[in-house]
């Protein structure tokens, strides 16, 4: 079996037969039950969640966890190559998962208690429940410590009031992972559920990016939750942090499949352009953004399978995930214009991938971490001098 895609460098030998089976199912998941909803759904603002049990099904959401909680144990490689096929066909369809993995599964896995984790987690990983992750605010984005969400102890009870912006999936969720600080400013981490009184949800619309996702603001006025739906295993940033290191893994993987998208959908119409009596592949203008396109995309291919070795290995460091998201998101943003200069006009219908990949991408840079605090990340890491401030 061979790795799916452009294979410069034989990256296909350094993948199992497993994890290339796993790429497989997942490529013809997309080819066969998304993309021919897609322009549709990014018309209309939405994402198709006839979807998402589908995706259950298939064991995308969760995979590398327990299988008694109905994980797959997969290898974080094989992770990141179902990320990459979903995000081949668009942002928010890797959202989505990543979202219910990295963000939701994982704090309950992590850090919840053992009826939290049989309650919840099989539920979410067969698709048959969803969830979101309510840490951002209107006015706290790259700060979350600033956060004003309060949740205020009440006997057995927790009081949360206040209220979460930019939430994939707020709306259609079944729970929410809210965070909040308590009378002693600690974060804590909360499952709110669907019905709760006082829990509302509304959705973002005008969206020019990542149209093909629901985006939410999560509003909490005076909601009771039981001190039972509190993640006991956590206290402090760390919590909602770890988790976002587990959601920006997804996206270093994601970001190859959309400049792999791009990349192909480039050279396959330079080929058969034709200008000036010949394909315009041929012309070395074109050739050396193809190249520096496959250059990027091969880089970013080999720094993937490292992570997902330390990631595996139980060795890999915030800073590495850093890294990556810095190094992949961008590289997939330059292919992503790139490709649309070689499509020319073309490039900005929808008859094409390259613009709504092109537009899904300038969200990609900024969330789970904005470019500028990754790159602090990584300084404070080499320098072991904190530049935040």
């Amino acid at each position: 079996m061979k790795y799916i895609g452009p294979d410069f460098c034989d990256i296909t030998s350094l993948l199992t037969d497993e994890e290339l089976l796993i790429q497989k199912t997942a490529n013809e998941f997309v080819t066969k039950e998304f993309l021919p909803l897609v322009n549709e759904y990014y018309e209309k603002g939405s994402f198709p969640t006839k979807l998402i049990p589908v995706m259950g099904e298939l064991g995308f959401f969760g995979a590398t966890l327990p299988k008694k909680y109905g994980g797959s144990e997969i290898s974080s490689t094989a992770y990141g190559l179902i990320m990459q096929e979903l995000e081949k066909g668009d942002s928010g369809l890797r959202s989505v998962c990543s979202v219910q993995g990295g963000l939701v599964m994982y704090p309950i896995h992590a850090y919840g208690s053992e009826e939290q984790k049989s309650k919840w987690l099989p539920k979410l990983a067969a698709g048959k429940a969803v969830g979101c992750f309510g840490l951002t605010e209107s006015n706290h984005g790259s700060d979350p410590g600033g956060m004003t969400t309060k949740a205020v102890k009440d006997g057995n009870d927790w009081i949360i009031n206040g209220s979460k912006m930019w939430i994939t999936n707020g709306s259609i969720s079944d729970i929410a992972i809210v965070w909040a600080k308590d009378e002693d400013d600690i974060v804590r981490g909360f499952i709110l559920e669907k019905g709760m009184k006082g829990f509302t949800t509304t959705d973002i619309h005008g969206k020019m990016s990542l149209r093909c996702s629901i985006t939410s603001e999560l509003f909490m006025k005076d909601v009771r939750v039981p001190d039972s739906n509190r993640l006991p295993g956590i206290e402090g940033l760390k919590g909602p942090l770890s988790c976002l290191t587990q959601a920006r893994y997804s996206i270093v993987w994601g970001t190859i499949g959309a400049a792999i998208d791009c990349y192909e959908t480039a050279l396959s119409y330079s080929k058969d352009r034709n200008q000036f009596s010949k394909p315009i592949a041929g012309f070395q203008l074109t050739q050396k953004k193809l190249v520096h396109m496959i250059q990027e995309i091969t880089k970013a291919q080999l720094l993937s399978i490292q992570l997902g070795k330390l990631k595996d290995d139980n060795t890999l460091d915030f800073s590495h995930i850093s890294l990556g998201k810095k190094n992949n998101v961008a590289m997939a943003r330059e292919c992503a214009r790139s490709a649309r200069e070689i499509l020319g006009a073309n490039g900005i219908m929808e008859d094409y991938s390259v613009m709504r990949h092109m537009m899904n991408l300038e969200t990609v840079y900024t969330y789970e971490g904005t470019n500028e605090i990754h790159t602090l990340i990584i300084g404070q890491k080499i320098t072991d001098l904190p530049a935040f401030e």
